[in-house]
């Protein structure tokens, strides 16, 4: 069996395309097909967050904007920070390709690009939390039921999002080690 090909590649993921079961692809070839599944990620993404922050900008003239207490504005104000925070975060994939394209650097392009997604989920998980707050303390009158709702479907999504897809690749790690357990200790009996 030939050692792996040195070089940068992404934790949990093969040294070379020969090692990857099912594709035979080179670097830049999966560069390629991860930068595409990148962008349909992204399109998601970023137009459920251009609606939200759209949303958002709007609020402060609204007539009833001006009761709100000075708690409300000041959870309103770090919505909008955070709605701001997450579309530059999900956006600057399109800067990343746009500025290092034709440089021969596309899987580091894909790389970032996908740390900046991970960034913008997370802010995405902020600010629809923080959303979520002013909303309800405002329908709810400000009380702990608000806070616990909003704790609920924070962790919901942190879930969903993170702990999910996290637990999915630990399960398919151990299984591809017993798997590769099973084919090695088969020729030493």
């Amino acid at each position: 069996m030939t050692p792996p090909a040195p070089g940068p590649h992404e934790p949990g993921e093969p040294h070379d395309a020969s090692a990857a079961p099912g594709r035979s692809e080179t670097r830049e070839e999966r560069a390629d097909r991860k930068w595409a599944d990148l962008l349909q990620e992204l399109r998601v993404a970023q137009t459920g967050v251009q609606i939200l922050f759209g949303f958002l900008l709007t609020v402060v003239f609204q007539q009833r904007f001006t009761t709100l207490s000075d708690t409300d504005r000041t959870i309103y104000v770090v919505t909008v920070v955070l709605g701001a925070a997450t579309t530059g975060a999900l956006v600057a994939p399109v800067s990343f390709h746009r500025l290092l394209s034709g440089q021969r650097l596309k899987p580091e392009t894909v790389r970032w690009a996908g740390r900046l997604t991970l960034v913008g989920l997370a802010l995405l998980l902020a600010t629809m939390a923080s959303s979520m707050l002013l909303i309800l303390r405002v329908v709810l009158s400000p009380n702990g039921t608000a806070l616990w709702l909003v704790a609920g479907i924070a962790a919901w999504f942190a879930l969903c999002w993170f702990a999910f897809p996290a637990w999915a690749r630990h399960a398919a790690r151990r299984q591809r080690s017993v798997t590769a357990g099973d084919e090695g200790g088969a020729g030493k009996e």
